[in-house]
């Protein structure tokens, strides 16, 4: 009888949560156990810190709305009308309405280009390989080769 074994929301890729959000999780591993459902945007008025950065980190966008908004987007979702999210325009739009929210520019980026810390790592790499080339000739010593 759970919501999200339900169809539609069995294929939800938004999830619609309560306050506070993320709290007491796994926090490290709620965001691996959303994406393996699917989920890459979760809408709440608020989050727990650390998941909530998570959830960037991982490939999801975390979105704060205040509690209005939320019960709005609630109730509209439980007529299985399909909501959805621009993360490019900042919006997310049911039927004929649209809420607005924001994100971090940098995240933003991030979550479009598919970015994770790995990946940002990896795009500087050029930079790192002179670092390390250039530590190498001053300081020989610490490399063993």
């Amino acid at each position: 009888e759970f919501i999200l074994n339900q169809d539609p929301f069995n294929n939800s890729k938004i999830l619609i949560a309560g306050k506070n959000f993320g709290c007491g999780s796994s926090r490290e591993h709620a965001p691996w156990a959303l994406l393996d459902f699917g989920i890459t945007c979760v809408i709440s008025s608020s989050f727990a810190d650390i998941f909530h950065n998570n959830c960037f980190k991982n490939g999801i966008l975390p979105i704060i709305l205040d509690d209005e908004k939320i019960k709005e987007l609630s109730e509209y979702a439980k007529r299985k009308e399909e909501i959805s999210v621009d993360l490019d325009e900042e919006k997310i739009i049911y039927g004929n309405s649209e809420i607005k929210f924001e994100v971090d520019p940098f995240k933003k980026k991030c979550l479009l280009e598919g970015l994770d810390d790995i990946a940002l790592s990896l795009n500087k790499s050029d930079k790192i390989q002179n670092f390390e080339k250039n530590l190498k000739n001053k300081k020989p010593w610490i490399f063993n080769d």
